[in-house]
């Protein structure tokens, strides 16, 4: 059955506060939204999709120099979850040493490296904004969000005739508060409306796709919408994208917003320890959101 195909909200970040309320909408409904006039030039985007694409002609013995900082955070090869993906990721994106180190460990050339730390260092600024407004949109303020550690993956897609109609990425919710995505020109994405049915959203050249995680629904105490996603081959030809993620707290401990807690709208969640949620979520296969019940506050 063909999935019906819808056109996401589409925030102007230099209009605001005009786009505030249409910014909130989307992130409580939807879950995500697209952001264009967002100050990253087009060239800087394609370029550093050309870098991640790079990667992936390496030999797999330089592959495998991307190590784990955390369970799933380094390199990773076609798995179950993720048949028709290879992927790489930099552990700390908001650091420029550490994006840097990455570069070094996949020996990529001066100018690979000047494109991926310009790239990761602008979107970091752009990611910190967009949490920003997220935030002013619940009606809190002076939330500052530049010392929340990020994590950024380059995703390889491998597509083939055969592959068409696959499952490239399972149904999964991202974890962390907001993801700042950079597709590729090749379409295959899909989201879980709020009806519960799957829709295509297909790529819009020059913009960012904005998708609330886990950790947001948790902070918001339930306000944000994580949406579950996934990705589908849709046709054989290369999909590159870039993953750029804004966590948890600094202390990685997640916990409703105070101002967001009154007799009104009790507490949904207890705390949560980040790194122990995503090692619950890696190794017992619940990346879809489910993992969050268990940290549901008691009645």
């Amino acid at each position: 059955m063909a999935v019906e195909t819808i056109s996401l909200p589409s925030i102007d970040l230099e209009n605001f506060p005009e786009e505030l309320g249409k910014l909130t909408a989307a992130a409580t409904g939807m879950g995500c939204f697209r952001v264009f006039n967002h100050g990253i030039p087009v060239e800087l985007m394609t370029e550093a999709k050309a870098v991640a694409s790079s990667f992936s002609q390496l030999p797999d013995d330089k592959k495998l120099g991307n190590n784990d900082v955390f369970i799933g955070s380094g390199f990773r090869s076609h798995t179950a979850f993720t048949p028709l993906l290879e992927s790489f990721g930099i552990y700390d994106a908001a650091s420029t040493a550490d994006v840097l180190a990455f570069c070094s460990s996949m020996e990529a050339s001066p100018h690979q490296c000047e494109i991926l730390s310009t790239y990761a260092c602008k979107v970091h600024a752009l990611a910190v904004d967009i949490a920003s407004k997220v935030a002013e949109g619940l009606g809190l303020v002076g939330c500052s969000f530049p010392d929340w550690p990020c994590t950024m993956r380059v995703n390889v897609y491998d597509y083939t005739e055969e592959s068409i109609g696959l499952q490239a990425a399972q149904l999964h919710t991202d974890s962390g508060l907001l993801t700042v995505l950079l597709e590729g020109e090749i379409g295959g994405f899909e989201v879980v409306d709020q009806t519960g049915k799957f829709v295509a959203v297909h790529p819009q050249p020059g913009t960012f796709l904005v998708i609330i995680g886990d950790v947001g629904k948790v902070w918001s105490n339930g306000k944000l919408r994580n949406v579950q996603h996934q990705v589908v081959c849709t046709q054989a030809a290369p999909r590159v994208t870039i993953v750029f993620n804004v966590a948890s707290p600094k202390d990685g401990v997640v916990e409703p917003h105070a101002a967001l807690v009154d007799e009104e709208h009790p507490r949904l969640y207890r705390p949560l320890n980040f790194a122990e949620y995503r090692k619950l979520r890696d190794t017992t296969d619940s990346r879809d959101g489910s993992a969050l019940l268990l940290w549901q506050a008691d009645e």
